[in-house]
């Protein structure tokens, strides 16, 4: 049985409606979890984990929300290195450019990223929060 932490940011409800998907995910295959705001989680905590699922909606021009998620994802990534993870979040405008710059620094730092990158446009859809589901089965699974 995995423990999994799923951390989150979210301004509108959207990547939080996701997080708590992921977070379904995770205990429909018996897992543990663990649901954290950016606000909560610390460098600390990621020690207690087996997995970690981040979400964070893209901001601005197409980056991580800078005042709470950025710094607590700073002082957590240098302890991604061979640890299983899985990246989430909603957006309104551009293509997704927010997600492939976060999944290659995520590579980059040596984690083992279980899929790509899952994103949906504004409010979840039904598909979407389903993606989600799946998305932290595999989490868990890895």
């Amino acid at each position: 049985m995995s423990k999994v932490a799923v951390v989150y940011w979210s301004g509108t409800g959207n990547t939080e409606m996701m997080a708590k998907a992921v977070a379904e995910g995770i205990e429909a295959v018996d897992s543990i979890v663990t649901l954290f705001t950016a606000a909560e989680f610390n460098s600390a905590l990621i020690e207690d984990f087996d997995a970690v699922a981040f979400g964070c909606p893209s901001m601005g021009a197409e980056e991580l929300e800078e005042y709470e998620f950025l710094p607590m994802f700073e002082l957590v990534k240098g302890k991604l290195e061979n640890k299983n993870i899985a990246l989430f979040g909603s957006y309104d405008w551009g293509d997704g450019e927010w997600m492939q710059t976060w999944e290659d620094e995520v590579r980059s730092l040596g984690a083992n990223l279980v899929s790509e990158g899952l994103i949906a446009h504004l409010m979840p859809e039904a598909e979407d929060l389903e993606k989600s589901k799946k998305l932290g089965e595999t989490l868990a699974k890895a």
